[in-house]
């Protein structure tokens, strides 16, 4: 943990804590009201709490391109603020290099890495992927002029497209289905390099083919940083060219997915695309809200927990924080009908969970990979 008192952009904090709510069980806050309030309504909005079983989309299938997508707006200004410091390039790739393989170690400890048992572990991981994406997309952004990385993203996207349409995988025989769980080139890929346990057993939605597209995810944060970051546009109108951004990025995603389909687990390009446009107009309105207009009231309970994602996301591996919700709330929970029980208990889960994260903001401690 370190003592932090750096000025941070608030917007950015928030809509990480957004995000990160879903993942510390706001996602079962929401899929309780359908036992709550059994309707049509409640039925869609407990479906959008689950992921797409392949093809498709869902609300819960961006939480993780947006935090990855995060992690791209924020490298711009550490990039910026390392330069003004007179730190050298080299000592900044360096950093960059040990953040993702630190990133990747977590992920592993996070899928049970201090347990030894390696003949049935699963070395993909969601912090892996975040952690090699980022980390690459960090050296391009490092190495390579702004409009030299802008059209990367394009051209990583289509490469993808490429590799996916005209390789299919040669252990299935034809005719195949180059986009079917098991049909596809990445399975094969999984298969062949990584090592250990695969969450699918064909394939890994961590896995080693996904990792192209979504650095162009995170160079697409990056993209929305250094908007953000730059001096030649007003405040409301970057506001507007990131809005327009967005809007035609879920355009485009929504139309390469009629050939390309919108897919999580294979991180298609028209996923890449839907969710990058998503993402960029979430940002947006937390950017114009909180910084733009200073509407800083009610972000506090989002940015506890913006502050310390990674904190929450590993800590509720090591802490049992349904046992400590059930023995303060769970007599309260046995008061209430039936129905409305698993309500009770998922906001008391994430209750106790925001109430550790407020300590450790109180105390001004963060962790920082």
């Amino acid at each position: 943990m370190e003592k932090k008192g750096n000025v941070r952009l608030e917007s950015l904090d928030a809509l990480r804590g957004f995000d990160m709510f879903f993942i510390m069980g706001g996602s079962g806050i929401f899929a309780a009201i359908y036992t709550l309030f059994p309707n049509a309504f409640t039925e869609v909005l407990a479906q959008q709490m689950k992921h797409a079983s392949w093809h498709g989309f869902t609300f819960f299938d961006m939480i993780f391109p947006l935090f990855l997508f995060i992690a791209g707006i924020s490298f711009p200004f550490s990039f910026a603020k390392k330069i003004s410091q007179g730190v050298a390039k080299k000592n900044i790739v360096f950093n960059v290099f040990r953040r993702g393989l630190t990133l990747i170690l977590l992920g592993c400890v996070y899928n049970g890495l201090l347990q030894f048992n390696f003949d049935d572990f699963r070395f993909a991981s969601v912090l892996g992927r975040i952690g090699v994406a980022w980390m690459f997309a960090s050296f391009i952004y490092i190495g390579v002029e702004k409009i030299v990385r802008i059209a990367l993203i394009p051209i990583i996207l289509i490469l993808y497209w490429v590799l996916i349409v005209f390789v299919p995988n040669p252990e299935i025989v034809p005719p195949n289905d180059i986009f079917s769980m098991s049909g596809w080139i990445g399975c094969y890929i999984d298969q062949l390099l990584l090592p250990g346990k695969l969450y699918y057993t064909v394939h890994d939605p961590e896995g080693l083919a996904g990792i192209i597209p979504a650095i162009a995810t995170a160079l697409l944060g990056m993209s929305a940083g250094d908007i953000v970051k730059g001096t030649d546009m007003s405040p409301e109108r970057k506001s507007i060219y990131m809005l327009l951004l967005g809007l035609t990025l879920v355009g485009v995603g929504i139309l390469w997915g009629t050939s390309f389909p919108i897919n999580k687990n294979m991180w298609s390009s028209s996923f890449v695309c839907l969710v990058g446009g998503l993402s960029f107009l979430l940002f947006t309105l937390f950017y114009f809200v909180i910084d733009v207009k200073g509407k800083k009231s009610g972000i506090l309970f989002f940015k506890v927990i913006g502050m310390n994602s990674i904190s929450i996301y590993l800590a509720q591996v090591f802490i049992n924080f349904a046992g400590i919700s059930y023995f303060f709330f769970g007599g309260v929970q046995s008061l209430f009908p039936e129905s409305a029980q698993p309500f009770i208990s998922a906001l008391g889960y994430v209750f106790i969970c925001w109430m550790f994260l407020y300590f450790l903001y109180k105390k001004k401690m963060f962790l920082k990979v």
